[in-house]
């Protein structure tokens, strides 16, 4: 090993090979390589990372937007000499880093990743990357959805993929959309449809034979224990009615969809149907079948019951008259590898099979606040599906992989048949914890949605602990939702509700979606709740019973909230504080408190509450300089308080050279964090208060607390030298983050704070 002070000389001359190999020598001399690859990140990709001051490890940063540079060619490595080392595969060298990854456009991405001479990158990025993100998808052909579905079968159902996010996708294609869901649940059909390149999925052929020697053990320990029920059922196995009753036990069980179990411990527990477990039940076999019956299936189920194993070369036979008819059936889509006959297959046989017995048990329920009616989208928590119907989701002949935790879906409209397919899909998604569902265009369609969730909810094993909803128009109340949600989750820690117009038609519910206003809410473990209120009134008695329910809540954002009367947000104040004892932040956002004066007083000598904003809430729009003063000395009084944030308030420079005072010799605040953005200040006001801060810190004797502020979007731009001297003595006090704003944009705002 090299001496210290010659190694720190080397490292800075290494190729990105180089310097990665001897990473481990540097930490064991006690030198860091941060400086290095910042360098690197400077000289290469010649931009500034976002977040810049967050990133705590330059290499990874580095090695990880390099790969997805290189991988869609936005990067030539022969562009400096540290990338080009004949020893460098930037790919495979760098994919170990990467625990993102986005593709984007044709998914040229997919393609390469999946090309022979990227196994090992692949393999790689099966250990390494936890998020997977699509950006600004197009329409592909069936080549590239195979690259897809081998690219997800590897990085999901034996990878480590644990969250999917898809971004910005106007005009999506059905069936890539559909795929992605699918995959990302846990669901695909084994065969040739997963076969690396002409050989099957060498995992799943090694799980296949797991399972079917841990079958055949328990097969045959369960033989022993029935050669004395086998005694005694011979002397009636040739009756006619045993026969009878053994070919329909074997019809029950072909009439039904079920799905493959599970087959390696991580994956998510295999959909469970009342119905297909009475069948079940009758025919004790170690394997599920799948409708049209697999020879495995049927000779299993042969082999586990005593009066089927003298009448199976007669099943066998029937069995097979059945597949070669279904098969048949198929249509055009004969082809078993076919995307889209996976994806589009609709169930012709008179019982439908597991989303349909469950959807007709649904829609018996009188009680469901998501029951259908006609002309609504959704029948029970699936049974959005009809016989008949195009470009419906199947699951019949899926198997169950391992599945994703997180589920985001940004700006991409959901149609009425994609809604059914994410239902169905949900109702059994035990595993994922976090859904984001964000301006999808959801309209009627989220009662089919909330369907979907319910019947998740009903699993033991469901994890489901975060949920946000955000859409232009809302198609039913905001409280309303919240109380559906709440009352069928009320294990949720996460809930966020968010609409910008309120839709006309909202009142217009069909006979069978009763409303879930009176849903009784029972207590639950909601840590976070935000609501953002399409310019509706926010009456606290739909909301005092979700805060009384929520005894743990830490966050509460209300957002756009019109108050009816002065009453009102007094009485919301009251419940929080008598059965909200944990609430640590609480935010109103363009929220009208100018006449709410002395609530906002009390919230602002609250003991428990460490972070308060409220952001263009008019707060001085009526008020006069001893409300100003009040503000003041009840933050100077309170301890608790950690942040402070009042953007869009219309501070100017005289309330915020004021604001200053919080920091003076009297004060006992804790108050670490303000943020003054979007209030009108200019660099001379600015200045003024960076003096005056100044002051109070050398009468404390350099003793304060105080370490960021916020200034976006105010007025600097105008005298650029003093925002400068202003901003350089404020930065050696505490953090500062602001922008390059054109005032210019604001000059109304301007004209009403002269």
């Amino acid at each position: 090993a090299l001496p210290g002070h010659l190694l720190r000389g080397l490292l800075p001359l290494l190729t990105v090979f180089r310097l990665e190999r001897a990473e481990g020598a540097a930490r064991r001399a006690g030198l860091s390589t941060q400086p290095i690859w910042r360098k690197l990140w400077d000289d290469v990709m010649k931009t500034r990372p976002p977040n810049s001051e967050n990133i705590t490890c330059w290499r990874k940063k580095f090695l990880e937007t390099f790969f997805s540079n290189v991988l869609h060619g936005v990067l030539d490595v022969s562009s400096d000499w540290r990338l080009n080392d004949h020893h460098f595969s930037p790919l495979l060298h760098s994919s170990p880093h990467v625990s993102q990854l986005t593709l984007c456009n044709m998914l040229q991405g997919a393609v390469e990743l999946t090309a022979k001479h990227n196994q090992k990158v692949l393999e790689n990025l099966a250990g390494s990357l936890r998020i997977l993100k699509f950006q600004h998808l197009l329409s592909s052909d069936q080549s590239i959805r195979r690259s897809l579905v081998l690219l997800l079968h590897r990085l999901i159902h034996h990878g480590s993929v644990s969250q999917v996010s898809m971004y910005s996708w106007p005009v999506p294609d059905t069936v890539l959309l559909i795929l992605i869901l699918s995959m990302s649940a846990g669901f695909w059909r084994s065969g040739n449809a997963l076969a690396y390149h002409s050989s099957p999925c060498s995992l799943c052929r090694e799980e296949d034979k797991a399972q079917s020697q841990e079958s055949a053990q328990e097969r045959a320990e369960r033989g022993h224990g029935d050669e004395r029920e086998w005694s005694d059922g011979e002397k009636q196995k040739g009756s006619p009615r045993a026969l009878e009753e053994a070919d329909a036990e074997m019809n029950e069980c072909g009439a039904h969809a079920h799905l493959n179990p599970v087959l390696s411990r991580p994956r998510s527990p295999p959909l469970r149907n009342q119905a297909c477990e009475e069948a079940s039940s009758k025919v004790p076999c170690d394997h599920t079948c799948i409708q049209g019956g697999s020879p495995r299936c049927v000779s299993d189920q042969l082999s586990c019951h005593p009066v089927l194993r003298k009448t199976r070369r007669r099943l066998k036979s029937a069995v097979g008259k059945k597949r070669r008819c279904l098969r048949r059936n198929r249509g055009p889509h004969a082809d078993p590898e076919d995307l889209y006959d996976f994806v589009f297959t609709v169930a012709r046989e008179d019982n439908s099979g597991f989303l349909d017995k469950n959807s007709t048990t649904e829609g018996e329920n009188a009680e469901s606040w998501t029951s259908s009616s006609p002309g609504f989208p959704c029948t029970g928590h699936a049974g959005c599906k009809k016989r008949g119907s195009a470009g419906i989701f199947s699951l019949k002949a899926a198997r169950r992989f391992r599945s994703v935790s997180t589920l985001e879906l940004f700006s991409i409209p959901l149609t009425r048949e994609t809604c059914r397919t994410l239902s169905n899909l949900l109702s059994s998604w035990v595993s994922l914890e976090s859904l984001v569902l964000s301006y999808n265009g959801l309209g009627a369609n989220i009662f089919c949605l909330l369907s979907g969730l319910r019947a998740l909810s009903r699993h033991s094993d469901c994890h489901l602990r975060v949920l946000r909803v955000s859409d232009v128009f809302s198609h039913m109340p905001c409280m309303e939702l919240v109380r559906c949600v709440l009352s069928a989750f009320p294990q949720l820690r996460t809930l966020s509700v968010s609409f910008d117009l309120k839709n006309q038609l909202e009142g217009n519910r069909p006979e069978g979606n009763p409303s879930c206003s009176e849903a009784e809410i029972p207590e639950s473990c909601l840590e976070q709740l935000e609501i953002r209120f399409p310019r509706e009134p926010l009456h606290t008695a739909s909301l005092l019973p979700v805060l009384k329910a929520s005894k743990s809540l830490q966050q509460l954002s209300l957002d756009s909230a019109t108050l009816p009367c002065s009453q009102e947000l007094g009485l919301l104040l009251e419940v929080l504080r008598e059965c909200n004892p944990n609430l640590k932040k609480l935010s109103f956002h363009d929220v009208n408190l100018a006449e709410h004066q002395q609530e906002v007083l009390l919230l602002l000598q609250d003991p428990i509450l460490q972070e308060i904003t409220f952001s263009f809430c008019r707060l001085f729009e009526s008020s006069t300089t001893e409300f100003l003063s009040e503000i003041i000395n009840t933050v100077k009084r309170n301890s608790s308080l950690k942040s402070l944030r009042l953007p869009g308030n219309r501070l100017g420079n005289h309330r915020l050279v004021a604001l200053a005072d919080i920091f003076s010799e009297d004060s006992s605040s804790s108050l670490c964090q303000l943020d003054v953005s979007s209030n009108c200040i200019k660099p001379d006001g600015l200045l003024e208060f960076t003096k005056k801060l100044e002051g109070h810190i050398q009468q404390r004797g350099g003793q304060i607390q105080f370490t960021h502020l916020r200034l976006f979007q105010n007025w600097l731009d105008q005298d650029a030298e003093t925002a400068q001297e202003a901003l350089r003595r404020l930065k050696a006090v505490c953090s500062v983050v602001n922008d390059s704003w054109d005032s210019s944009q604001a000059f109304a705002d301007y004209i009403s704070v002269m």
